[in-house]
C-alpha cells in the first residue's frame, strides 16, 4: 500500500486536521515508511510464540463463592431516610 499526498489530505480532513500542502508532501513518504515497517512485522514468524495477555504474569487472586444468607437487612436500613416494608423508600418520579 502507498500513501499519496491525496490521501494524507483525506485522511487528516477525516481526523479534522487543518494541513498544508508542504505538511502533506513532507507527511506522506513518513506514513509510507510505517506501513512498510508494518509489513516487516507481518512477515515474522510468530507461530511458536504463545499468546500474552500482559507482560507479567498475572494471578488472579478469587476468595471461595460461598452463599450466605446475608441478614443484615436492618443494619444496612440503619441509615436510610426512609423505610418502607423492608426497603430503600424513594419518591415517585413518574405520575
Amino acid at each position: 500500500m502507498s500513501v499519496d499526498t491525496a490521501t494524507v489530505k483525506k485522511v487528516a480532513s477525516l481526523a479534522r486536521i487543518a494541513i498544508s500542502d508542504a505538511d502533506a508532501e513532507r507527511l506522506a513518504p513518513e506514513l509510507n515508511n510505517i506501513l512498510g515497517w508494518i509489513e516487516q512485522l507481518g512477515e515474522v514468524d510468530t507461530s511458536a510464540v504463545q499468546p500474552m495477555t500482559a507482560v507479567i504474569p498475572n494471578h488472579l487472586r478469587l476468595r471461595d463463592d460461598v452463599v450466605t444468607d446475608g441478614g443484615v437487612r436492618d443494619s444496612v436500613l440503619a441509615n436510610a431516610p426512609a423505610r418502607e416494608h423492608g426497603f430503600f423508600g424513594v419518591p415517585k418520579v413518574i405520575e
